[in-house]
């Protein structure tokens, strides 16, 4: 314990002031009007605090809460402000609201009796709302239908704390909005009651927090896209916010809610970029602080250096929801001002969550064929990126790696000077996080790495993975780094010099890795994928020979040739088309000891399939008999 906490802990006052207040309401309603409780918050918050005085803190505050038991209308109003400023505190946690089961319903009770509870419960509860497990429980005690009536209420402070209610309450949940969209309010469903509220003649914290209800609606599926009340009216009044004419922190929640609005939707996205001018107009959300407001008024200045980053964080998130899935979109916004450059600024600076957010940005403009040709390359954007990749949170991490991805495609002129900056080793080091995101992101990263590479960047990836880290994530847990991985292997073992190459230091470990998979419960791709590299080894030419003498994998093949899945049989076709070819030296060897298997059996049957691909490849197969 510090000293520094001793005479409070110890303290007479204290004491006293405790039990005075334990069960007597004057005494409480001197408290509150003493404004012992921000004392009470403040010794709350203190690291130096002993335990023991958080304890007294918290049961004085209990006490206060006690006190709306009371049948004084006056003093139980005295009591829920004094809750609200507790529980409004950054220091108070939100938990502290549910940790006595009777204290929401006796809220929800005590919502009728005065436009004050009112306004103060819903404060209490749109701050304490954190999360599904919070919703879950207002909603299961009545919050929807105790609140809803509360948005025709005649206090505007009323009417604001229930519409805030309901947008903390609908955020990412698909059973309250689909309840909400279903509620009648004198004879009125609430969507039509959120759209009268975004009306341009209601104050502008109403409209932005309306057109939030209707956003998280939509997001909960509740709504459809091409709704109107969204296309004609949440839409247009979310870019509305983002106009010069808005206060700095308006214009950071409107973009961020119009962001997060379109960011699954082509269409909206589209409607967005064609509204108002938008991509330009977020291109003023870089200007801040400007030089000008530096000179006049210093009070400005320090306003606008706070919200800088919060703007530039919103317009980067916009433009990466703008640019999610059009070619002409992103073309539009590259070519705003000096877009690149902003975007390419913000991947070092020191803020974490703008760093997110121009990640983010770039990720979705990386989306682009013809981009990643021309301004990503213009802009050498991979030198940051690499930067970026090099120590960072996992968050930024996962989007940059993914982006990595993008970069690394056959096309992308970014690859060689990628490959030269030491990307494989830290690829691989990726494909040993924890967190399976990374671990997909790497492996995915090598795939593409390694499509259509020369020999020299293929050993090098398969140096740097290892063989033990390879076979490891042939057995991850996660479907994705798997499919990757075989990805990766089928890659790998591409083009014959290749193929032979890398079988012959590496085929045994290889073959057991594909007999493992072709055993094991997998899904049908996962399987079809394994196929395809058994076809790709058959390609070889001394690597044939790892077929051709491993009895265990040929049956294996013969099992799939008369599989029930069309696509598994298609493969396993390959691996047998291209161990028999004619032109090849040992063909005819390969031909006997497969017709002895009764491969052409099997293939007279496939050239009678139902499925015309399968039924052409069996007869092609059997010419290659007749030749």
């Amino acid at each position: 314990m510090s000293q520094h906490t001793l005479p409070f802990s110890l303290s007479p006052e204290f004491r006293d002031m405790k039990n005075a207040v334990i069960g007597n309401n004057k005494q409480k309603a001197n408290l509150i009007v003493l404004g012992a409780v921000p004392r009470l918050l403040y010794l709350l918050q203190q690291e130096t605090s002993s335990t023991e005085l958080k304890t007294e803190c918290a049961v004085v505050l209990g006490s206060l809460a006690m006190g709306l038991l009371s049948p004084d209308l006056k003093f139980i109003e005295a009591c829920l402000r004094c809750l609200r400023t507790i529980f409004t505190s950054p220091v108070t946690p939100e938990e502290l609201l549910y940790t006595d089961a009777t204290v929401i319903p006796h809220l929800m009770a005590l919502l009728s009796r005065s436009r004050y509870t009112q306004e103060y419960i819903c404060q209490i509860f749109s701050h304490c709302c954190k999360g599904p497990d919070h919703q879950t429980i207002l909603f299961n005690h009545g919050a929807v239908q105790n609140i809803a009536h509360l948005l025709t209420s005649v206090s505007y402070k009323v009417r604001m704390q229930a519409l805030k209610c309901f947008s903390v309450l609908a955020f990412e949940n698909p059973q309250v909005s689909m309840t909400l969209v279903n509620v009648l309010v004198d004879g009125e469903l609430l969507p039509q009651i959120f759209v009268k509220m975004l009306q341009r003649d209601k104050p502008i914290e109403m409209q932005l927090t309306s057109a939030k209800c209707l956003t998280y609606m939509c997001r909960a599926g509740a709504i459809r896209t091409d709704d109107n009340c969204i296309v004609l009216k949440t839409l247009p009044c979310l870019v509305r916010m983002c106009s010069k004419e808005r206060l700095l922190e308006e214009r950071v929640e409107g973009a961020e809610t119009l962001a997060y609005l379109i960011e699954p939707d082509v269409e909206l996205q589209r409607i967005a970029s064609i509204t108002d001018h938008l991509i330009a107009m977020l291109a003023d959300y870089f200007k801040y602080p400007s030089s000008v407001s530096a000179i006049t008024d210093i009070k400005r200045l320090d306003h606008d250096l706070k919200h800088a980053h919060e703007l530039r964080q919103a317009a980067f998130k916009l433009y990466a929801s703008l640019g999610a899935n059009d070619e002409d979109i992103r073309k539009k916004i590259i070519e705003t001002e000096n877009m690149m450059d902003r975007i390419v600024t913000g991947l070092s600076e020191s803020s974490v969550k703008v760093r997110l957010a121009a990640v983010r940005c770039l990720h979705s403009l990386s989306r682009s064929v013809q981009q990643l040709r021309t301004s990503f390359q213009d802009h050498a954007v991979w030198k940051p990126l690499m930067k970026v990749l090099q120590n960072a949170p996992d968050e930024i991490l996962v989007v940059a790696s993914s982006m990595l991805c993008n970069l690394l495609l056959e096309f992308s002129p970014s690859k060689e000077p990628i490959l030269e900056s030491g990307a494989v080793e830290l690829l691989c080091g990726l494909t040993q996080s924890e967190n399976p995101a990374l671990r997909v992101n790497g492996i995915w990263a090598l795939m593409n790495m390694a499509f259509q590479a020369e020999q020299k960047i293929k050993a090098d990836i398969l140096r740097s993975l290892s063989t033990e880290q390879l076979f490891r994530l042939l057995s991850d847990s996660d479907l994705n780094v798997l499919m990757k991985t075989l990805g990766l292997l089928r890659n790998l073992l591409s083009t014959r010099p290749h193929i032979d190459k890398i079988m012959s230091t590496h085929g045994k470990q290889i073959m057991q890795a594909v007999t493992l998979i072709l055993e094991g419960e997998h899904n049908i791709e996962v399987k079809e994928q394994t196929l395809c590299i058994l076809a790709n080894i058959a390609d070889g030419t001394t690597a044939k020979e790892l077929i051709m003498t491993n009895d265990d994998i040929l049956q294996k093949i013969k099992y799939y040739m008369g599989h029930s899945h069309v696509k598994l049989q298609l493969a396993a076709m390959f691996c047998i088309s291209n161990l028999i070819w004619n032109e090849e030296e040992g063909s005819q060897e390969r031909q006997d000891k497969l017709r002895d298997m009764g491969i052409v059996d099997i293939l007279h049957k496939l050239s009678q399939s139902p499925d015309s691909n399968l039924c052409d490849k069996a007869k092609m197969a059997l010419q290659q008999y007749l030749a």
